[in-house]
């Protein structure tokens, strides 16, 4: 039995408080009152897909449909993110919406992560990933605000930050200089590439460095970060992408979102190269998505919340089954 396995006897129990549980059902009434008062529409998307996330760090549950082969694909994929189907709304017409329901991802189970985590996602036509930060801030000071607490704000971009703490050049240093900024942390380097030392220095040096108080919004990544956000031409170029933190925890991950079909298959397609490589499992890419970039999507910016991280740091605990009625280990 593990130090996270409940006593058998106790197994039917909670592993949230009533307490952490009412805090939940508050946390979602704010949210949607947030978003009435500003005429963005709540929806609902599948949560099963016959296409999945190719994204190479992230590992999707499957399943098998076992009906009639006329109602669609048996190879059924579980969503770990609402985006493309909101996305596809938006192609449609349907303007600022927003969606808050339950995502899955496989492997990811511990202190900070449960395999089925609920997801805050939503879309601004017309806005850009600067204009979005003031807004997923404000919706931040409005959940802390239900257990009285409050959080100043810092607005920085990933150079600025990687120079000003770690005197290293992201987009230019190369990865000998970003590995000897870990310091006197070691990490094995076998399969480890740039962007890897970069996702290693946030999460190992600066991110533990984060005020509790404070929420630190990082903005414009490098470009070869950008997933499914535009690239700004500059020298070097960088992706209009932004993350927020509150305190050490990422809470919320936004883009200016990227308009172009071709620039996006070509996105899959590197990816699906890319778990290739690595030997992972490749799901089927989302031709219905790219036929709707297709069509045509407004400018917008579209961001994800975390909302069992929101709690967690709400409740200031650093364990997710604090904050979910049965986690994993008790589902």
């Amino acid at each position: 039995m593990t130090a996270r396995e409940p006593a058998p006897q106790e197994a039917w129990r909670p592993s949230a408080s009533a307490q952490a549980i009412r805090l939940r059902a508050r946390l979602n009434t704010t949210i949607r009152d947030f978003f009435a008062q500003r005429d963005v529409l709540e929806v609902e998307t599948p949560i099963l897909s016959e296409a999945g996330n190719t994204a190479p760090n992230i590992d999707s549950f499957t399943t098998d449909f076992s009906g009639h082969v006329d109602a669609g694909g048996h190879e059924r994929w579980l969503r770990t993110s609402p985006e493309h189907a909101l996305k596809r709304l938006l192609c449609a017409g349907i303007g600022d919406c927003y969606e808050l329901g339950r995502v899955f991802r496989n492997g990811e189970a511990g202190g900070r992560h449960n395999p089925e985590f609920t997801m805050l996602e939503w879309y601004r036509v017309g806005w850009d990933h600067l204009r979005l930060i003031d807004e997923t801030a404000e919706l931040v000071r409005a959940a802390l605000a239900l257990v009285g607490r409050e959080a100043t704000l810092e607005i920085v971009s990933y150079r600025d930050l990687y120079q000003r703490e770690l005197g290293a050049d992201p987009l230019r240093d190369d990865e000998e200089i970003l590995r000897n900024a870990l310091g006197d942390i070691r990490i094995d380097p076998r399969g480890l590439e740039r962007d890897d030392w970069l996702d290693l220095l946030m999460t190992h040096r600066l991110q533990p460095a984060f005020a509790p108080d404070r929420m630190i919004v990082v903005h414009d990544w490098p470009a070869s970060q950008a997933a499914l956000a535009r690239i700004r031409a500059e020298d070097p170029p960088v992706a209009e992408r932004f993350e927020l933190y509150l305190g050490p925890v990422e809470l919320a991950n936004g883009y200016h979102e990227l308009l172009d079909a071709g620039e996006q298959r070509a996105r899959f397609d590197a990816d699906i190269a890319t778990r290739r490589r690595r030997s992972l499992a490749a799901p089927a890419i989302d031709t219905r998505f790219i036929g709707a970039l297709q069509h045509g999507m407004p400018t917008c910016a579209g961001v994800a919340l975390g909302i069992d991280r929101l709690l967690m740091a709400m409740l200031e605990t650093t364990q997710i089954r604090d904050v979910i009625a049965f986690d994993f280990a008790r589902a």
